[in-house]
């Protein structure tokens, strides 16, 4: 099975792309969704993270919001937050890996925001980057909820900068021009990614 990360900076279009994926038939790991069931009421993460950020805990669930605003500009705090939810995300990504072994995937796609960041880029087979101009991706995000110029400007940077994800990229996904011609390079891309040959899965089960 060849297992492909999906990644971009926020405002980019990742999200969206994932979708057209899955529209392809191709299974998707979403990071996000996962941390989402995490800090949900019963979720894994919830009672390990009470005692460490405990305003951040309302109704039995982790309020994301005020957990953002807890680690944004705490680099302890976050790598304290990140001790606890990577291991419980990586138990699921597993669970995802087998699930589709035992089905015969033949593609599988890995939706990674912090890809980079995190230094993961190495345990795929290749990495897909959706980008779009700064001016767009500006724009997207200063449309969303709650959103400010300044919450945009700390999170670009805590983010590895656009141009070097593109370096680094196997693939692009321009996401700027309709959602018509990303569906197109998505296809595009599926068609070469079966070209390859999958090691990634190899190598992580060797080490």
């Amino acid at each position: 099975m060849l297992i492909v990360a999906l990644t971009g900076s926020i405002g980019m279009g990742k999200s969206k792309t994932s979708e057209l994926f899955r529209e392809l038939g191709v299974p998707v790991y979403d990071a996000d969704a996962t941390v989402h069931t995490l800090y949900a009421k019963g979720g894994a993460a919830v009672d390990l993270l009470q005692p460490i950020f405990p305003t951040a805990i309302t109704d039995g669930a982790v309020d994301r919001a005020v957990l953002s605003s807890l680690v944004l500009k705490d680099a302890d705090a976050l790598k304290q937050l990140e001790q606890i939810v990577h291991p419980l995300a990586g138990q699921q990504q597993l669970k995802f890996i087998q699930d589709n072994i035992a089905a015969q995937t033949a593609v599988a796609i890995f939706d990674i925001p912090l890809l980079f960041e995190n230094g993961g880029e190495t345990k795929f087979d290749a990495v897909i980057v959706v980008s779009a101009p700064a001016e767009i991706q500006k724009q997207r995000v200063l449309e969303r909820p709650n959103m400010t110029e300044d919450k945009f400007n700390d999170i670009l940077a805590k983010q590895v900068p656009d141009a070097i994800k593109r370096e680094k990229a196997d693939f692009i996904v321009d996401s700027s021009i309709s959602v018509d011609d990303a569906r197109r390079q998505v296809g595009d891309i599926l068609i070469q990614l079966k070209q390859i040959e999958p090691k990634a899965l190899r190598l992580r089960m060797e080490n």
